[in-house]
């Protein structure tokens, strides 16, 4: 058997995205764009929405963008409705959106925040593939990406609840693998601290600092983890299902 490089092209598949607009989610839909696929991006601002759609179409790509929370039930619908309306299909779904509104310690948080944190994180993937599962990928299979946090493996200061959120989002990928399988394949990544918006609490205050301290020598960028995600999507690993892949730069081994 030789192997094929055409098994990471993604041609004539429709992937969805949640908070595509940015960050890793950004980086995310432009690799699949790159490698062939068809893309939708669900996030909250109109107008990153209208910058990305023509970002993606630059690339080659067949877009659409929703407008909407991943926490929002009549959103999550909107968006699964034009993948399959729109593009023809919904064959990857990359659960990518997420929220932090708390920092500190997690017997300070407030209810608002927690309910919000679970909202998006944790409630919001279960809907959207609940969603997907029934308007295309029980009949047709498919891929499921979680963007997860190494937050959910090991536990770290004033993140607490998020990570717990992050943990949850780990249980529910090996969780969903079983229950989905053999037609459709879930997934998880962990990444590490990556240089984003998001994040930049967590990195801007000293950044060569948190570079330094990384076993690889440098925090990550998004491409990092959408390089993970494109190979997690791909025929290249289809027979990966209910693994969690650690994209960190090794900052779990220190």
């Amino acid at each position: 058997m030789t192997f094929d490089a055409a098994t990471f092209r993604l041609d004539g598949k429709v992937a969805l995205v949640t908070g595509g607009t940015r960050g890793i989610g950004r980086a995310i839909a432009e690799a699949y764009a790159t490698a062939g696929a068809s893309v939708a991006v669900l996030a909250r601002k109109a107008d990153e929405l209208d910058e990305t759609r023509a970002a993606l179409e630059a690339l080659g790509a067949r877009a659409v963008t929703v407008v909407g929370s991943a926490g929002d039930p009549d959103a999550v619908d909107r968006a699964v409705q034009a993948c399959v309306s729109d593009l023809g299909g919904l064959d990857i779904l990359v659960n990518n959106a997420a929220t932090n509104p708390a920092f500190g310690p997690v017997v300070d948080v407030e209810p608002g925040a927690l309910r919000k944190i679970l909202e998006v994180n944790v409630e919001g993937p279960i809907r959207l593939v609940q969603a997907a599962w029934r308007a295309w990928m029980q009949e047709h299979g498919g891929s499921i990406i979680n963007v997860a946090s190494i937050g959910g493996i090991q536990p770290s200061p004033l993140i607490g609840v998020y990570n717990v959120s992050k943990g949850a989002l780990l249980h529910l990928t090996r969780q969903l693998a079983l229950e989905l399988a053999p037609g459709v394949r879930v997934n998880s990544l962990a990444p590490g601290l990556v240089k984003t918006d998001f994040a930049r609490a967590l990195w801007e205050p000293d950044e060569a600092r948190a570079d330094a301290i990384q076993p690889l020598g440098r925090i990550g960028m998004p491409d990092d983890i959408a390089g993970a995600a494109l190979f997690l999507a791909s025929d290249a690993a289809s027979w990966l299902t209910g693994v969690t892949l650690v994209v960190d730069g090794g900052a779990l081994l220190a």
